[in-house]
């Protein structure tokens, strides 16, 4: 489990880190930021793209096999990354971390759900969540102290040297514990996923590209295709025997509400995380080393309360813990979105401190209470369906937020009587970045309706287990 969630913190780690780099690497590539947040959208993309086979690779190869596969893969894109003197290679480095992670993410998941047994869950599941949690919040700090006295490009090299550990410590201790079942992969289910996802979020993040608009054929073709084609892959999956992705798993009805949650949760999270640094960078103009550091008391929190969250779960269930949570992040949310120049750094660090608090309360939670309601054979498909669709709602969330700033800063500039003024690119951004924010805060209100129906579930144990 170390190795796993050494590599897992590596994987989700690089979800953030970038975004403080974000204003060097326009500056560097003179690119847009609609351009730039595809390093982050298409990381995202690519493990929503992956996710939904791991779930059967995890049941055709062992557990050593799957892990070295996807950590080399993970140390060939940082190497990739590293190096990368174009946006465009940077960007293949970015896919290649994915791939890998892609493999991992389900892999760690199932892996926590076989050696824990039932009554130690909740606290297994917290060190999990911390992975997913702690790896987001700590990118920002460390990314930020790098460059400041290195480059953005030791981001990469710091991935590369973490991820050299914790091979070393699968290729030692690694154990194979899942069955190897090799149920049939179907390839048309697969390219069906591809396009539904990838169309979708394509689609959303084109929409912030230049002028390109949602009345744009580069936007609505792919909306159109990917709804269609996940139309055509859920009613495929519905009427297989072994299907790609088992959506039967949706009809256990806490499983249907933890994923819509943990969707809920990694849009807001992600979505949040890349505008908010954005804006300090690029609004308040900080530097990175203040930013990062801005954001490392939500690490602290992160990393000190994940594991205690769990307790907690343990003990008293899941309702009383999602419903608190996602006031907080609602609330949380509607301050951001009310956050201009002449905010403190004080209230920054509240802010994204609190919106660390109120995710950790949703999203343990409610992703083991779903995983508790399904029988253990459904472990993997369950893994597999969380851990897509975490990806994929990060992808969509970061994209409409992009797109929302994208539109808001072009209202203002068009509101303002001097364009060119200096002042009011300053106060536009601002504007598209509050609206972007004020955004989440209807998802994460969403999430709260959802919230009030959560109950515990009994957890079905393996038939060999005793009672």
């Amino acid at each position: 489990m170390f190795a796993l969630m050494l590599a897992g913190m590596i994987g989700t780690f690089n979800e953030t880190a970038i975004n403080i780099a974000v204003s060097d690497i326009i500056n560097q590539f003179a690119i847009t930021e609609a351009t730039v947040q595809w390093l982050t959208s298409g990381y995202l993309l690519t493990l929503g793209v992956l996710v939904p086979l791991s779930g059967l690779l995890i049941q055709w190869f062992s557990t050593r096999q799957l892990f070295l596969t996807s950590i080399s893969m993970s140390i060939i894109g940082s190497a990739i990354g590293a190096m990368a003197g174009s946006f465009d290679i940077l960007l293949l480095g970015r896919i290649l971390q994915a791939a890998g992670a892609g493999l991992l993410f389900p892999l760690m998941l199932n892996t926590a759900l076989i050696i824990f047994p039932a009554e130690k869950r909740g606290k297994a599941m917290g060190l999990v969540s911390l992975v997913f949690t702690a790896g987001p919040a700590l990118g920002p700090a460390i990314s930020g102290l790098l460059i400041d006295y290195l480059s953005w490009h030791w981001i990469f090299w710091v991935s590369l040297m973490t991820l050299v550990l914790a091979l070393l410590a699968g290729v030692a201790f690694m154990k194979n514990v899942a069955p190897i079942t090799k149920p049939r992969i179907d390839i048309y289910s697969l390219v069906l996923s591809t396009i539904g996802f990838g169309g979708l979020v394509y689609g959303i993040s084109s929409a912030g590209e230049g002028d390109h608009g949602w009345s744009n054929p580069v936007v609505i073709v792919p909306l159109v295709a990917g709804v269609i084609a996940l139309i055509l892959f859920v009613i495929r999956q519905l009427n297989m025997k072994e299907p790609l992705m088992n959506l039967r798993t949706l009809k256990n009805p806490m499983f249907a509400m933890g994923t819509l949650l943990v969707f809920i949760c990694m849009m807001v999270y992600l979505s949040a995380m890349f505008i908010l640094p954005m804006f300090m960078i690029r609004v308040l103009e900080f530097s990175a080393l203040t930013t990062g550091f801005i954001l490392l008391p939500g690490s602290v929190i992160s990393a000190v309360f994940s594991p205690v969250i769990g307790a907690l779960f343990d003990r008293f269930g899941p309702k009383f813990l999602v419903v608190p949570g996602l006031i907080i992040v609602s609330a949380t949310l509607w301050f951001c979105s009310n956050i201009t120049v002449a905010s403190s750094i004080a209230l920054i660090v509240v802010l994204h401190t609190c919106l660390i608090v109120g995710i950790l309360l949703v999203w343990m939670p409610a992703q083991t209470n779903g995983l508790n309601q399904l029988p253990p054979d459904m472990y993997p498909d369950g893994a597999a369906i969380l851990n897509t669709l975490q990806q994929i709602a990060g992808a969509i969330g970061i994209a409409m937020a992009v797109s929302i700033m994208t539109t808001g800063t072009a209202d203002f500039i068009k509101s303002v009587a001097d364009p060119t003024e200096p002042a009011n690119a300053t106060l536009a951004l601002m504007a598209g970045m509050q609206n972007a924010l004020f955004f989440t805060m209807f998802v994460a209100l969403a999430g709260l309706v959802l919230g009030v129906f959560v109950r515990r579930v009994k957890v079905q144990k393996w038939s060999g287990d005793s009672e």
